[in-house]
């Protein structure tokens, strides 16, 4: 298979898609060696999700039984690979709905077990253990997209509950201002935000080229919700000990014009944060894949070594 021991199958679920892939983990560091990449629709029904996942694992060269890791987005019951989504403007027809044991009678070879982690928690393994917080023990990860997702890892561990990081490890439940973080760091609220002082309606993208160009209206809008994030996060940076904070997501894209707001916000804050370095992601696509193979990969190595395990019949 392709060369490699030691890979480890997964899955990531978006909004808009589902990535297939085997991530090698022998070497010094994971690295994908196969992937595949196919339209997922949030509002489909329970049946053509689960068949549009395991078209995309079928798509893999996958000869054992073994662990597959998938990241979703929640609210899901991780434990039990249950939806949990109501309301949420994607996958309703997933609320209540076993997809662990769907995928497992799905996808073949049969897996040996289906193991659900958190997209922001896969995405900041990742990059803790190949990308921009490699070289660090304690790391705070952001994605900055349709909302704030949010990770904080502790040498290879996502940590999602504690005295040191927000109720479920989420920087989407935290509150600036009076309203939800999200009301102002945000796709929606940015744009927003930026159709409010100017009445023209454009994406993140294009106001984060108007803020290169010196356009006054396009650096509020941008600065205004970084520096919400900023503050919003500094105290659990500081709680959890963060040695880094890396950044991520659709909007990071345009970190060349964030940075500089995000340290704002967090030093104002806690201006003993100002060492703390601040990285934009290194692994855009493939973080959460790393990180969903990482998560599971100790349970696929003792499968390889166990010379009394025999694979479920497909």
């Amino acid at each position: 298979m392709n060369g490699f021991d030691a890979l480890v199958p997964v899955l990531e679920m978006g909004g808009t898609h589902v990535t297939s892939a085997l991530v090698a983990m022998s070497g010094p560091e994971p690295v994908v060696v196969e992937h595949y990449r196919a339209p997922l629709h949030a509002d489909a029904s329970a049946d053509v999700i689960v068949a549009t996942l395991a078209f995309a694992a079928a798509q893999l060269t996958v000869e054992d039984s073994l662990v597959w890791g998938v990241a979703v987005p929640g609210p899901f019951d991780y434990e039990h690979g249950i939806g949990m989504y109501e309301d949420v403007g994607k996958f309703d027809q997933l609320r209540g709905f076993d997809l662990g044991t769907a995928l497992g009678d799905a996808i073949l070879p049969r897996p040996a077990s289906i193991r659900f982690l958190n997209d922001a928690d896969a995405f900041g393994l990742g990059e803790c253990a190949a990308g921009a917080g490699r070289l660090y023990d304690r790391a705070v990860c952001l994605t900055l997209g349709t909302g704030v997702g949010s990770a904080f890892i502790d040498r290879g561990i996502a940590v999602n509950e504690g005295p040191d990081v927000p109720p479920e490890g989420s920087a989407h439940l935290l509150r600036w201002n009076g309203a939800p973080l999200e009301e102002t760091v945000s796709r929606r609220a940015i744009r927003r935000h930026y159709t409010y002082l100017t009445g023209e309606s454009t994406d993140v993208r294009e106001i984060a080229e108007r803020a290169r160009l010196g356009e006054l209206e396009a650096a509020l809008v941008l600065n205004t919700a970084m520096r919400a994030l900023g503050e919003g996060i500094a105290p659990w940076i500081a709680s959890f000990g963060a040695s880094v904070v890396v950044v991520g997501g659709s909007i990071s894209g345009s970190w060349d014009v964030l940075e500089r707001a995000l340290r704002m916000g967090i030093t104002e804050t806690h201006p003993d944060l100002g060492a703390v370095p601040l990285r934009v992601a290194e692994l855009p696509e493939e973080a959460p894949l790393v990180g969903a193979a990482a998560f599971v990969g100790a349970a696929n190595e003792s499968i390889r070594e166990n010379s009394n395990w025999s694979a479920p019949s497909p």
